[in-house]
């Protein structure tokens, strides 16, 4: 890695300790979508501390702030935005660490509490460096990510990225160690949708099943046949993934319950597929069950488009990227079946959403996935992290993108 800046470096060596105890306290204490009120105040605090003017969106939770140069050109220049999400999984923390989630049934395994305190302590460096800001800045701390449509609507329609010109966004990434950075131009996220498929029928004894509807024989049906139904009505090149992840039914071996509901993500990389997916998956529900006697609701919920990379934000990110850690550090990544909201930042402004290497190379023990309930990063990342947005930051300034 090259050296960095040398006052970056020294802030960081300084704060760098205070960053991962934001981030730990943040782990500890994870609010699901929605409820973020503890982690925006947090964010708030230390904001305002740097005397920063922070705004808490509409919604009640998730902030948004801008930081200006002193100097009346430099301030006139395009607004860039960097953003980050606050909000945790509502899943078990499995982790045996001092900082393991505190809140039973919810957890900070997505990497969101470290997405958080990048962005928060960029913008703690240059409140306190306001003579290292190039150009209009401004911090975005959603809240809602992990709901379906996601919070990034929510600060949209509170004007958060009004007057912005382009914006970066950073996600962990456990399949790079820490000091590697993911960059892919165009697409790399997919399309993530949502659907609920309620079953009914009149119910029964299990001694007697061909005397009613077997519900939970139907729905187990409809969990094996309706991805292979829907792939088969798509064009051959097309791909889909539709993963159950519920099924809530019964409460008895030997009763055949009245109702059962089945929960599954619907997930496309092509935007053309995404668009015809809720039309299609309810016609290849209605197929299956045409002959079950089983009733029926198929609630759809359209989720995320696919997060598409802006080949000039990402080429500014990745000349940043060399500039401060060396060409070696950038690794090109492919696109994702995972889904994330910051798509609709990307459908309005130019964006790159960036990948940070977070696993820790010199630990033992298998290299564990996002949403895994002992997931966990190398905690150097945060500094890299910081070094990174600092870098882009001048960069785009720097660059033709504010010419």
């Amino acid at each position: 890695m090259t050296s960095p800046d040398t006052r970056l470096a020294g802030w960081l060596a300084e704060h760098g300790e205070g960053l991962i105890a934001v981030r730990r306290n943040m782990h500890a204490h994870p609010e699901v979508s929605g409820a973020e009120h503890a982690t925006t105040e947090l964010v708030r605090e230390r904001l305002e501390l740097a005397g920063m003017q922070p705004r808490v969106l509409a919604v009640g939770t998730g902030l948004v702030c801008e930081l200006r140069p002193d100097d009346p050109i430099a301030s006139n220049q395009p607004t860039m935005a960097l953003r980050a999400d606050l909000d945790a999984l509502a899943m078990d923390d499995n982790k045996d660490v001092s900082y393991r989630s505190q809140v039973p049934g919810v957890a900070h395994a997505c990497g969101h509490d470290v997405h958080t305190t990048v962005v928060l302590g960029t913008a703690l460096y240059f409140a306190h460096h306001r003579d290292q800001l190039p150009g209009p800045l401004r911090f975005v701390f959603q809240p809602a990510e992990e709901r379906v449509p996601g919070g990034a609507l929510d600060v949209i329609r509170d004007h958060g990225i009004d007057d912005v010109d382009a914006i970066v966004g950073i996600h962990c990434e456990p399949k790079l160690d820490a000091g590697m950075i993911g960059l892919k131009s165009g697409s790399i996220s997919s399309a993530a949708d949502m659907v609920c498929i309620t079953l009914t029928g009149p119910g029964g004894h299990t001694a007697r099943p061909e005397l009613t509807v077997d519900l939970l024989t139907i729905a187990a049906q409809v969990i094996t046949e309706l991805p292979r139904r829907v792939q088969a009505a798509l064009p051959a090149d097309a791909e889909t993934k539709i993963v159950f992840g519920a099924m809530h039914g019964g409460d008895a071996a030997n009763v055949i319950p009245t109702r059962c509901e089945l929960r599954a993500s619907v997930r496309t990389p092509t935007l053309e597929v995404w668009n015809a997916l809720p039309a299609l998956v309810e016609e290849c529900v209605a197929g299956l069950l045409a002959e079950s006697g089983a009733g029926f609701e198929v609630d759809y919920t359209h989720g995320v488009p696919p997060v598409v990379n802006d080949a000039a934000i990402t080429d500014l990110v990745a000349s940043a990227v060399a500039e401060e850690f060396g060409a070696d550090a950038i690794a090109p990544v492919q696109q994702s079946w995972g889904g994330d909201d910051f798509a609709w930042f990307t459908r309005e402004i130019p964006g790159s959403y960036v990948r940070l290497g977070v696993h820790n190379a010199e630990a033992d023990g298998p290299r564990l996935d996002l949403h895994a309930g002992h997931f966990d990063v190398d905690e150097r990342a945060i500094d890299l992290g910081v070094r990174l947005l600092v870098a882009t930051t001048k960069a785009y300034f720097e660059g033709d993108k504010a010419s």
